[in-house]
């Protein structure tokens, strides 16, 4: 059983003789190889189907050169900034700066930037241009239409267009992110994968679909905005769920029904990859990463839920429908 840490480095690389790899996954929070942190779990998946990872993780946003020390990846670039929304992570409901960050070495604050997402998404194209950019993870998931933003008290559209990524994977990634790597690898434009369940799009010409209150409309009219949100958690359902479209000034956001989600002997062959379930050594000189220690020795037992209570977006990320581990 493999129980490495993916290449993070140049130096990681050629220790695994690899002359390139398939994919790059940026991630916001620092490199924790442990079943709770999404980026663990994404990167394993693609590892036992046979794909080449590389992990970038708190990259230097201030200058596109830091997004390259890996090189090019040969498929895509995969995008999260990390198991928290970088705006909750960076401050407080009173809009104060937060002091630490505990997904980061050390608890340090300020490793990764506000909208980390948008950020990372518009650095990668100025470092790799007409590359694929898929993002992912809970900022993404939740900022996949049109949304209403605390912080600069305003909606803002897709997360999409702002990072310009190709395609957005909402939910829990892991059948979805299969499906585009495959399609990846045998050639497919990445403007032509349009039929993943759980991604969303954008496009000139909209396919056929349940249409929602445009990005205008819902940044004049609370009550349009409303009724946005209401047919959106009328469709997070992946056996009724239908195809969502967005009208945003030019084109159209289009989110594709809900991947199903995964059954018990998926979930548990999920948990069961070879993961080391600590921090990156490159961490211990700074006393490693403390969101690991409540989650350290946690098993995960369920997905999903039911309640969809008004303080929680989790039925919007995971959906409603709760499965199992045995």
């Amino acid at each position: 059983m493999n129980t490495q840490f993916l290449p993070t480095t140049k130096d990681e690389l050629r220790r695994r003789v690899w002359d390139t790899y398939d994919f790059l996954y940026i991630s916001g929070d620092a490199y924790v190889d442990h079943p709770t942190f999404g980026h663990a779990i994404i990167t394993r998946v693609l590892e036992a189907a046979g794909y080449r990872v590389a992990v970038l993780a708190q990259p230097d946003w201030r200058s596109a050169e830091n997004f390259k020390v890996l090189g090019r990846p040969r498929l895509g670039v995969l995008i999260s900034s990390g198991n928290i929304d970088s705006m909750v992570n960076a401050y407080t409901a009173a809009k104060k700066p937060r002091r630490e960050d505990f997904y980061s070495p050390g608890g340090k604050a300020g490793m990764r930037p506000p909208r980390a997402v948008n950020v990372y998404g518009n650095r990668v194209r100025e470092a790799f241009g007409d590359i694929p950019v898929i993002i992912g993870g809970l900022e993404a998931s939740l900022r996949r239409f049109a949304h209403y933003d605390y912080w600069g008290d305003k909606v803002r559209r897709s997360v999409l267009l702002d990072a310009q990524a190709d395609l957005l994977i909402y939910g829990m990634g892991e059948k979805a992110v299969l499906q585009i790597a495959d399609a990846l690898r045998d050639g497919t434009p990445v403007s032509e994968i349009t039929e993943v369940r759980g991604t969303a799009y954008y496009t000139k010409t909209p396919p056929e679909g349940e249409f929602l209150p445009s990005f205008e409309a819902v940044s004049e009219s609370k009550k349009e905005y409303a009724r946005s949100v209401q047919i959106q958690y009328q469709n997070i359902d992946a056996i009724s769920g239908n195809r969502l479209i967005q009208p945003h000034k030019n084109g159209y956001l289009v989110q594709n029904p809900p991947m199903p989600p995964l059954e018990q002997e998926e979930l548990d062959a999920v948990y069961a990859l070879p993961y080391t379930r600590t921090w990156h050594p490159s961490y211990d000189k700074e006393g490693g990463v403390p969101a690991l220690s409540e989650v350290e020795f946690s098993l995960t037992s369920n997905r999903g839920c039911f309640g969809c209570c008004s303080f929680c977006a989790l039925a919007f990320h995971q959906g409603r429908s709760v499965r199992s581990r045995s």
